[in-house]
């Protein structure tokens, strides 16, 4: 992938440290994935919620990125592929370290495993 995709923003940061709907509403996520073009960070597809992929449907918006510590993979929606690197999105690049997965710890509930899909 080269710096020059459309759908894809380098100079947008992330809208926070977890997935904008899941902190309106007092929820909880596994993973956190961070849109490429307008830095709308979402829960994941295992999440209860699953915001990443109804922004992306919603937005039109194709690329996402992993907002995870350590991992800096793609997937294009329109596409269905994935790659193992692009261009550097603006920074932070994951959520914060200290942030548990799944998280906020707070507010996981004890049978999270029963919840994810």
């Amino acid at each position: 992938m080269s710096e020059q995709i459309p759908g894809i923003d380098t100079t947008v940061a992330p809208s926070g440290p977890g997935c904008t709907e899941c902190e309106a509403a007092q929820g909880w996520w596994v993973h956190l994935r961070r849109c490429a073009q307008c830095g709308h960070v979402g829960c994941c597809d295992t999440s209860p919620s699953q915001h990443a992929t109804h922004h992306a449907k919603e937005t039109g918006h194709p690329f996402i990125q992993s907002y995870e510590p350590g991992e800096s993979w793609f997937y294009n929606y329109e596409s269905g592929e994935m790659y193992g690197e692009g261009p550097e999105l603006a920074a932070p690049h994951h959520h914060p370290l200290d942030q548990t997965v799944p998280g906020p710890r707070d507010r996981v509930p004890a049978d999270w495993q029963e919840h994810i899909h």
